[in-house]
């Protein structure tokens, strides 16, 4: 039960105090910066390194100042969201960043603009070091950059194509017909929260009544959302073509730097790995006892009563323990975080649900934020949220500003490899047998919907976009049949692909934010293949891995993850993300 923050003990508050140590201090800096928010002088005149690195070390300057203002106003309004003040902190760093983006807009355009030769010469200018990664992206994207004028109507993208994304919000929000099914005899409303904690009831027949009522409110949208989803996709073929681009695929991996052979490299191999989630399927239908396993069944725990229930010091040293393979200077920097105010640990009134991590950099230390309970879940939280607090901590120490912050694209990497460090070595102390099955099955659920199902959700958006750059039509029902024979494919015979699930495609927001999800995919195919090498390989290993952490966004996050010995160009690491769930799956057909 949640109770009030200040009735929580300093030792298990995050130190915001460490930011600003007043909020006089904060809006001091507020007051200062927003004078400060004017590169006008640079506009026209960076045709010189000496003018380059004068604006892009104000610009720095600004932006450092801005973050540490935005988050201090973000942790205090999650603190207690009931709090006004906090709420308008919140309002008034929107409009700073928004007037700060729009101060520095025309930057990227200017350079842009630039001959390749005097661009590779900054990019090879010893004074510009730290904007070298950032020049050479500038020179890998110039050839699908357009004219002035077109580029400036294109601008407009976020707001103008980003409508489809609203539409579908809209409807998949406030315009939703939430159905009403009966639990225990009492009417529960279907919302999308409560349809995901009814697909894991222990009653069948809940779990069917649910599955049937929820999509059939989406069939009941079917064609809206259709015509929504192919305006999306229409929208993405229209910019590829205007970029230049081969494909739509090729301009949404360019965005972050990613070669598309690391995107056929994911789709190609857990197709050939589909076996193995076949085989696990075959074994849930045998334990749980049915006839047929239906897409209703296939969340529910195989193991039940077997949580890790511990108070938060005796979660924190078990995550401590399992993460020794990591050596003594994270063991270090874990028990620094524990002591020195990193972590808001407690659920108290008004706070914001969830956990993250967040950072700033050239602060003394990133946030953690929890809200812990005594449940299995919980403590991987923990060891989850402090692998992106790690991954901060190293790449802000060991990078420039310019290059301290990592992409998306491997932002869940040191995370994943902190919750899978935890597994081996749960699984290798406990003598408990049902605790083992347990984490045996939580390890092969979590590659089952990361990496099997984000793939067959890419996989998807894969086709839809190549039939759309064909000229195929994409109809409701031809979207459904490619769903549909996915779904049979990635399934297998041994679980039943009930009629409904042809409409699946139609209630996922991802889509909206084309080739996003494959990203969930490949970062845990590299936590696992880094994962199982520290545990193999050992010090050598671990030392590779610290360079991977202190590498921020200094280069391609493809050719980073090669510094951690993992190279998504090749078969390797999605090879030995196999093996690891063949093992798991060994393990507990043997149990």
């Amino acid at each position: 039960m949640a109770f009030e923050r200040e009735n929580v003990p300093a030792n298990l508050k995050w130190r915001v105090e460490d930011i600003y140590e007043t909020q006089d201090a904060w809006e001091a800096d507020y007051a200062s910066l927003d004078a400060k928010i004017d590169f006008s002088a640079y506009e026209g005149k960076l045709n010189t390194a000496e003018t380059l690195l004068e604006c892009m070390e104000k610009v720095n300057e600004v932006a450092l100042i801005l973050s540490k203002l935005s988050v201090y106003a973000f942790m205090r309004h999650d603190e207690d969201t009931r709090k006004s003040e906090y709420t308008a902190l919140m309002s008034r760093m929107d409009m700073l960043e928004m007037k700060f983006a729009g101060a520095v807009a025309f930057i990227t355009p200017e350079l842009t603009s630039l001959p390749v030769k005097t661009l590779e010469a900054f990019a090879a200018d010893e004074r510009l070091k730290d904007y070298d990664y950032t020049i050479r992206n500038i020179i890998r994207q110039k050839p699908h950059v357009l004219s002035k004028e077109i580029e400036g109507l294109l601008s407009q993208e976020a707001r103008i194509f980003g409508g489809f994304h609203q539409i579908f919000n809209m409807i998949d929000n406030a315009d939703f017909p939430y159905p009403e099914i009966k639990v225990d005899g009492e009417k529960v409303k279907l919302t999308h929260g409560t349809y995901g904690v009814l697909l894991r009831h222990p009653d069948r027949k809940v779990r069917k009544a649910a599955f049937q009522a929820y999509y059939k409110a989406y069939i009941g949208l079917i064609n809206t959302i259709t015509a929504t989803y192919v305006g999306n996709v229409d929208k993405d073929v229209f910019l590829a073509k205007a970029k230049k681009y081969d494909s739509c695929l090729a301009r949404a991996l360019d965005s972050e730097d990613v070669d598309v052979k690391v995107y056929k490299n994911l789709l190609s191999s857990v197709n050939k790995g589909l076996p193995l989630l076949h085989r696990y399927f075959r074994d849930r239908k045998k334990m749980l006892g049915y006839k047929q396993l239906h897409m209703y069944d296939i969340y529910t725990s195989l193991v039940e009563d077997a949580e890790i229930k511990v108070d938060y010091e005796e979660a924190f040293k078990i995550v401590k323990e399992g993460l020794k393979p990591l050596g003594d200077r994270y063991q270090e920097l874990l028990q620094e975080a524990h002591d020195n105010g990193w972590i808001d640990v407690e659920e108290t009134e008004g706070k914001r649900s969830g956990a993250y991590s967040i950072s700033v950099f050239g602060l003394k230390h990133p946030y953690v934020l929890l809200n812990y309970q005594q449940t299995t879940s919980d403590v991987f939280t923990i060891a989850h949220e402090l692998g992106h607090a790690m991954h901060s901590y190293f790449s802000e120490r060991n990078q420039p500003q310019e290059k301290a912050d990592y992409k998306i694209f491997v932002a869940e990497v040191a995370s994943t490899v902190n919750e899978i460090l935890l597994i081996k070595h749960l699984l290798k102390t406990t003598t408990d047998t049902k605790l083992k099955k347990y984490l045996l099955s939580y390890y092969m659920d979590t590659l089952k919907g990361t990496l099997f199902r984000q793939t067959q959700f890419a996989e998807f958006e894969y086709i839809a976009h190549e039939m759309a750059e064909q000229g195929k039509p994409l109809t409701k029902d031809a979207l459904n049949e490619v769903y549909y024979n996915l779904n049979k494919k990635y399934y297998g015979r041994s679980v039943t692909s009930d009629p409904e699930i042809a409409y699946e495609w139609a209630r996922i927001p991802h889509f909206y934010r084309a080739f996003y999800v494959y990203k969930y995919a490949t970062g845990i195919t590299a936590a696992v293949a880094i994962a199982e090498r520290i545990y193999n390989e050992g010090e050598a290993a671990v030392e590779d891995y610290f360079k991977f952490l202190s590498s921020g966004g200094s280069d391609s996050p493809v050719n980073l993850l090669k510094l951690a010995g993992v190279d998504l160009t090749k078969k390797d690491a999605f090879t030995a993300c196999m093996n690891s769930f063949k093992a798991a799956l060994d393990e507990f057909e043997t149990l």
